[in-house]
C-alpha cells in the first residue's frame, strides 16, 4: 500500500425500517414492540414511548433520586413503569437500594420482559430478591396502595404535559401529587422523567407542598434536553 493510500473503511450501517414483533390491543389502547436494527422500541397508542438505544435518562432518573436521599440506608424505591427495563435494571445493579417495586399496567410489556426479547435488559433485575413486579395502573396504585417508599421514580409518559393516555393527566394534578406524597416516607424523593422541561409542573410541585424542587437536564444530540423533575416530601 502506498503511503498516500488510506485503509478501507467499514461501510456505514443504516438500520432499515422497523420490524413489528408484537402488537396488542389492551384496556388502555394499543401497544407495539418493534425492532429497529439492534434496538427495540415501544409504541403506545401511536406515540413513541422509549427504546433501547441509549438509557442515560432512565439511569439518571434513578441516580438523581438516590443522590437526593443522601445517606439514608437501604431506601425503598418505586419504579413506574417498566418500559424497556433500563430504570429497573439500573436500580437493581446498585446494592444501596433496599426494596425495589416496579409497577406496570400493560400485560404485553410484562410479557416482553418475562418471556420476550426485553428479558436481556431486565432478566437479572426481575430475578433479584429485592424486586417486586406489580401489575397495576400506576395512577390507581399511588391512590390505593398502603405501601410507602423513600423514592418514587416515575416514567410512564413523555412528560406531565405529554401523556400517553388521557387518564394519566390526573397523576400530575393536585390530587395525584398528593397521592404521590402519601406514598413517600418523610424526606422521600419524587422523581419524574420528562421529554422537555416544565416550569408549570415545577410550580405544581411547590403548590402540592413539596420542597427542594429542581430539574436536572440530560443533554441530547439535537433539540430540547430530556429532564428529571425532582421534589422532596418535607420531613
Amino acid at each position: 500500500m502506498a503511503a498516500t493510500d488510506h485503509p478501507p473503511t467499514e461501510p456505514l450501517t443504516i438500520p432499515g425500517p422497523p420490524v413489528t414483533l408484537d402488537r396488542r390491543e389492551g384496556p388502555y389502547g394499543e401497544v407495539v414492540l418493534r425492532r429497529r436494527g439492534e434496538d427495540f422500541e415501544i409504541i403506545a397508542n401511536g406515540t413513541f414511548l422509549m427504546d433501547t438505544s441509549d438509557g442515560r435518562s432512565e439511569r439518571l432518573l434513578i441516580d438523581a433520586a438516590r443522590q437526593a436521599l443522601g445517606t439514608r440506608p437501604h431506601p425503598a424505591v418505586l419504579v413506574g413503569g417498566l418500559g424497556v427495563g433500563f430504570s429497573l435494571a439500573h436500580a437493581a445493579a446498585d446494592p444501596a437500594w433496599g426494596r425495589i417495586a416496579v409497577v406496570e399496567r400493560e400485560q404485553a410489556i410484562i410479557d416482553w420482559h418475562r418471556q420476550g426479547p426485553l428479558a436481556r435488559v431486565s432478566g437479572e433485575a426481575l430475578a433479584d430478591p429485592r424486586t417486586v413486579l406489580v401489575h397495576d395502573d400506576l395512577v390507581a396504585y399511588v391512590h390505593d396502595s398502603p405501601d410507602t417508599y423513600d423514592a418514587l421514580c416515575l416514567d410512564i409518559d413523555n412528560g406531565p404535559g405529554w401523556t400517553v393516555t388521557e387518564g394519566n393527566d390526573s397523576l400530575y394534578s393536585p390530587a395525584g401529587l398528593a397521592a404521590c406524597a402519601a406514598r413517600l416516607n418523610p424526606g422521600g424523593v419524587l422523581a419524574v422523567w420528562s421529554a422537555r422541561p416544565s416550569a408549570d409542573f415545577e410550580e405544581s410541585l411547590r403548590n402540592a407542598g413539596f420542597s427542594g424542587v429542581r430539574t436536572e437536564e440530560i443533554p441530547v444530540a439535537r433539540g430540547v434536553p430530556d429532564v428529571v423533575h425532582l421534589a422532596v416530601r418535607p420531613a
